[in-house]
């Protein structure tokens, strides 16, 4: 017995599924990183697509502008109004900070996405690892968001929404041109799998 793939079925052989089109790794990370601890959830077989490397810079940007606004604010409450405190609040929260941009690029390079025959698998975290498989038939909406610092880098969310909402995964640090072709293959393989919701 011979399979036969559907052309609209996403398989290693479809350019925009394994991104051999260049359009989903153009200017991304060169693999993806694993947690070292011998019971880490394995990546298993296939092409891992990633985050554009914008998406560290992003992250990096934003969280420095909330530490230098949470270390203002400490240092207004404790010199100016005399409210010593505030050092308390105010100094975790910069460790916090401080912390995350430390973290950042290592957090970034755990992201990827793969496109297997019947779901999409996305996985994240080196610590606390999260992997979910999103089939393709119960995608009900694909959607893709960017805010000004996103669009300043050239880089958009992708969104995908199911019925069950626990399941609903947001890729992050997308190339917009990434995330505009994902969505169009989402789109057209969810519609041929589309299941009795």
């Amino acid at each position: 017995m011979t399979n036969t793939p559907v052309p609209t079925t996403p398989d290693s052989s479809d350019p925009a599924v394994d991104g051999t089109d260049g359009v989903l790794d153009a200017g991304t990370f060169d693999r993806i990183k694993e947690p070292r601890a011998e019971n880490r959830l394995p990546l298993g077989d296939g092409t891992w697509h990633q985050l554009a490397r914008q998406y560290v810079w992003v992250q990096l940007i934003s969280s420095g502008i909330i530490a230098v606004l949470v270390v203002a604010a400490t240092l207004v409450l404790t010199l100016v109004l005399g409210q010593m405190w505030a050092w308390i609040p105010g100094g975790i929260m910069t460790v916090i900070m401080v912390w995350t941009i430390a973290i950042t690029p290592r957090q970034a390079r755990s992201y990827g996405y793969q496109l297997r025959q019947d779901d999409l698998v996305f996985r994240r975290g080196i610590l606390w690892q999260r992997v979910v498989a999103v089939p393709y038939g119960r995608m009900q909406l694909v959607d893709i968001t960017h805010g000004p610092l996103d669009r300043g880098f050239g880089i958009a969310q992708l969104k995908l929404v199911t019925a069950a909402a626990t399941t609903g995964v947001t890729i992050p640090g997308l190339r917009q041109e990434a995330a505009e072709r994902l969505r169009d293959t989402l789109v057209d393989v969810a519609e041929t799998r589309r299941t009795g919701l």
